[in-house]
């Protein structure tokens, strides 16, 4: 099979080219890359050198001798190239967040400043996060070519993090309400609701910026520093929030409310999110510290067994999901040991009044969060297994 890559020389085109390498299913590889055009794939990035080699070639070129393209282009930039790949009848799989919102070019146009070039193609594009849609982007893949929008970094680590306490009514007032309809979503979003939002704070490394360097991932203004950035204004935002209201509809359930933060950190790959979601009446732990000298006792023995058996309900819901760990007790999720890996490690944890779950996700920004997720993807896709080219074991140093 023949696979092209276009924007072969960003950060997430040049971790597709290094995972579609060694592909057992791949046998051919071609680039594109616009910035560099005629050059080799070796001189941009050297440490292909006698490993991968090949001259960047024309996009159109790409598309016209490939089997499937992988699109790593900036946002607003692909469309042209999936009509062309629907044209040709073959699978395209974008990395941007061009095909992320479905038929909603009302959102998307919001918080991307752009509307949508081909309207039509949205229509026949699914959202690839294989843990939601998996059995989905199967059965469009069995009546033709498939548009695939490869989820966000940040949305990819939250959205593992909370499907499981929302697809089994874990989650306080995803469980309460009988309507399911877009009122009862709404009810649950309105800031004067009773019902506490699920808070996502989340840090990544550098690379997430990507290759074009920018004054805020300058080494000056990073190194030895964690700052919040784009507070209540990230455009991941509104993907998180659309995942949790899609997960709560088919759960029967209104969505919650999102607040996500987003943190740049002085390293150079992962992202870490705690998760705190406020737990139902079913999972509450009642604990009876009236007096105030007993709110600060450490976590009771019902806690650690309400954790327990929350641990038990992920570990059940992912049982069949190759790429996500939940962690044992003991063990809390890390970037370091998800490196260069496809995995989503998650710990749970319940805080000690016994109201809140926090679920802590660990990803490699550039694998999970991007080209790995786009080869599950593709795997997907072909039927082929899952892990393909993914069998990665993390690299903790």
């Amino acid at each position: 099979m023949t696979a092209g890559v276009i924007g072969a020389t960003g950060y997430a085109g040049a971790e597709l080219v290094r995972i579609l390498s060694r592909h057992p299913n791949v046998d051919k590889l071609l680039l594109s890359s616009v910035s560099f055009e005629g050059e080799k794939i070796e001189d941009i990035y050297p440490n292909f050198l006698n490993k991968i080699t090949g001259k960047l070639l024309k996009a159109d070129d790409v598309i016209a001798a490939s089997d499937v393209v992988f699109s790593a282009l900036p946002h607003a930039a692909g469309e042209p190239f999936a009509a062309a790949c629907q044209k040709k009848q073959i699978h395209f799989i974008d990395l941007s967040a061009d095909f992320r919102f479905d038929d909603d070019e009302e959102t998307y146009a919001a918080w991307y400043g752009k509307n949508y070039q081909f309207p039509e193609l949205h229509k026949k594009s699914i959202y690839g996060l294989p843990e939601i849609n998996k059995q989905r982007i199967k059965e469009l893949a069995a009546k033709g070519a498939v548009i695939i929008g490869n989820p966000g970094c940040y949305p990819t680590g939250a959205t593992l993090g909370i499907l499981p306490a929302i697809g089994t009514s874990m989650a306080a007032g995803v469980s309460e309400s009988l309507d399911t309809g877009m009122e009862s979503i709404i009810k649950m979003n309105d800031p004067g609701g009773s019902v506490s939002p699920i808070i996502i704070d989340a840090a990544t490394g550098t690379s997430g910026g990507g290759r074009e360097p920018s004054r805020s991932f300058h080494y000056s203004e990073c190194a030895d520093s964690v700052a919040p950035y784009k507070v209540a204004s990230h455009r991941h935002l509104p993907e998180i929030a659309r995942n949790a209201a899609v997960i709560a509809q088919r759960a029967g359930a209104a969505a919650p409310q999102v607040i996500f933060t987003p943190h740049l950190t002085p390293v150079i790959r992962g992202i870490l999110s705690t998760i705190y979601i406020p737990l139902s009446d079913k999972f509450c732990v009642k604990q009876n510290r009236a007096d105030p000298k007993k709110s600060y006792l450490p976590p009771s023995k019902e806690i650690e067994e309400m954790t327990a058996k929350i641990r038990g309900i992920y570990c059940a819901f992912y049982k069949e999901e190759p790429f996500v760990r939940v962690l044992p007790e003991g063990v809390i999720a890390s970037t370091n040991r998800v490196r260069h890996s496809n995995f989503c490690d998650i710990s749970v944890h319940v805080d000690i009044s016994g109201s809140t779950l926090i679920a802590v996700t660990a990803i490699d920004n550039m694998i999970k969060g991007s080209a790995g997720q786009a080869v599950q993807n593709m795997n997907i896709l072909f039927g082929f297994e899952e892990t393909a080219g993914l069998e990665m074991i993390p690299m903790l140093f």
